[in-house]
């Protein structure tokens, strides 16, 4: 094997000095990855999605390797011939004994098997070294005691750095074999075989509702879109309840640990407070009425049950973000620090037009579709699905049949191109209550009653969009009292009768 001359001293990379934290790095790994790709260019294909030329310790084994990534890119050779033709003059090269060096580069390396181990080992200490800036960084601008520096603003930007140092590489997965996404795809299908009702996603605890859309299914936006009173949010928070309090570990089939059945929800609340939220959610649980909870007038045995229920829930894992006015950035890093910090399965937000986009739109439709673009982005990027609520425009009420439709959403074109899902809530009861007949109007006080006897405790759940699976609506009981969705008691009579 030809020795290669050791780089000592060594150069001083930008910013570093005697003063700050000693950068780690390992110039023999490098020597070897950069020799086995020099003497084999099929050596790129295996590291590239590993290593790129930034996370070179060395300048000139950085301009070496860029050099390589180009012509071999370009489907060109790369090898210490072809690459002395680019780097004669290179100052840094001469250093080190001018073009000899690429020569010794790969007569030096070991073998072309160990190339994925140096680059792990250099992208390790390139991400070590950045974490090390990262610390210096926010130690300095911490010092800086002025307006403009924040110390919020510096914890979320610090916050975001942190986040996508960590997720590097996570989502750059590049061509993948036929081979390996039939594997994903059958442990996906062998994941819902096993699982209760044979979903693919997370259960929503409404048996009609899963059935038609396998559950909330990873990187999914889902659209729950209603007019006011229509009960968005007694939805959202019920689904956020089952699926939260169903939450189970356990060993998952490639054999770490995480969620097997229901999930973390977390649940940004820009209408309501988080004790609003919370006492909705325990309405439903002790089935004790909202209004009684409000009012404190509850009878012994209904706080008894309250209390109970608040006991029971204390280790549910929901988060609740009831910051108003969000921006979707902010929105976008506190859901990274959730899932990081606690774990996260699943996304609420109530309502989309009550986000702000990061920065000023010309128009309303650019904004919410910059909203839009970025809570899709948080699902891909979390891998987790996420239902975001909204309003729908007034030309409903305008109409005769008031079941809304996808050109009913506010600022549609983006919402509805961007989702995944799209569905309203409808509750004819409530437009029913509202054309109630005179006393006087016996005949049709007569057909009045029997019409709202037909829609009573009864709502909809319209499915106007779903890429993966079929339209249609979904019929669920709703009991105002305890702002509560639930299954339909005829579909357990036909399972049995």
């Amino acid at each position: 094997m030809t020795e290669l001359r050791a780089l000592e001293p060594r150069r001083p990379v930008a910013g570093e000095d005697a003063e700050t934290t000693p950068a780690p790095f390992s110039i023999e790994a490098e020597q070897q990855l950069l020799g086995a790709l020099l003497t084999n260019n099929d050596v790129f294909d295996s590291v590239t999605r590993l290593v790129r030329g930034e996370h070179f310790y060395d300048p000139v084994h950085r301009r070496i390797f860029d050099l390589c990534a180009e012509r071999i890119a370009r489907n060109a050779l790369a090898s210490p011939v072809t690459i002395k033709a680019f780097m004669e003059h290179d100052a840094g090269l001469k250093e080190l004994g001018g073009p000899a060096y690429l020569a010794r580069l790969a007569g030096a390396a070991v073998s072309s098997y160990a190339a994925r181990d140096y680059a792990r080992m250099i992208r390790e200490f390139a991400l070590r070294r950045e974490l090390i800036a990262l610390g210096q960084d926010i130690a300095a601008r911490a010092a800086m005691v002025t307006i403009e520096h924040d110390a919020e603003e510096q914890i979320k930007a610090a916050e975001q750095t942190l986040y996508k140092l960590g997720e590097q590489g996570v989502a750059e997965r590049g061509f993948q074999s036929f081979l390996q996404a039939v594997t994903g795809a059958v442990q996906a299908a062998n994941a819902a075989y096993a699982r209760d009702g044979g979903l693919s996603g997370i259960s929503t605890g409404l048996i009609d509702l899963d059935s038609k859309m396998g559950g909330l299914n990873k990187s999914d936006l889902i659209i729950l879109a209603g007019r006011p009173s229509m009960g968005k949010t007694s939805l959202a928070t019920n689904i956020a309840f089952n699926v939260a309090k169903a939450h189970r570990m356990g060993d998952l089939p490639d054999g770490t640990r995480g969620t097997v059945d229901g999930g973390v929800v977390g649940f940004f609340s820009l209408e309501m407070s988080a004790e609003q939220l919370a006492a909705r959610i325990l309405s439903e649980a002790s089935e004790v009425p909202s209004e009684l909870i409000r009012r404190g007038d509850m009878s012994e045995d209904e706080f008894r049950r309250f209390v109970e229920a608040a006991n029971a829930l204390q280790s549910c894992p929901l988060y609740i973000d009831d910051t108003p006015a969000l921006p979707i950035n902010q929105l976008a890093a506190r859901a990274r620090k959730l899932k990081r910090t606690m774990g996260l399965d699943l996304l609420i937000v109530d309502y989309l037009q009550l986000l702000r986009a990061a920065s000023a739109k010309d128009s309303r439709v650019n904004e919410v579709s910059e909203i839009t673009q970025g809570l899709k982005a948080v699902a891909k990027e979390l891998n987790i699905p996420v239902i975001a609520l909204s309003q729908l425009s007034r030309q409903v009420e305008q109409r005769e049949d008031k079941r809304p439709q996808l050109s009913d959403l506010r600022e549609s074109g983006s919402i509805e191109q961007d989702a995944d899902i799209v569905m309203f809530v409808f509750r004819e009861e409530y437009y029913k209550e509202r054309e109630k007949p005179g006393d006087h109007e016996l005949d049709k006080m007569a057909a009045w009653q029997q019409a709202m006897e037909s829609v009573h405790g009864k709502a909809e759940v319209i499915i106007g969009k779903q890429r993966h699976g079929p339209i249609g609506t979904v019929e669920l009981s709703f009991e105002g009292r305890f702002t509560r969705f639930g299954n339909l008691v005829r579909h357990h009579v036909q399972q049995w009768g």
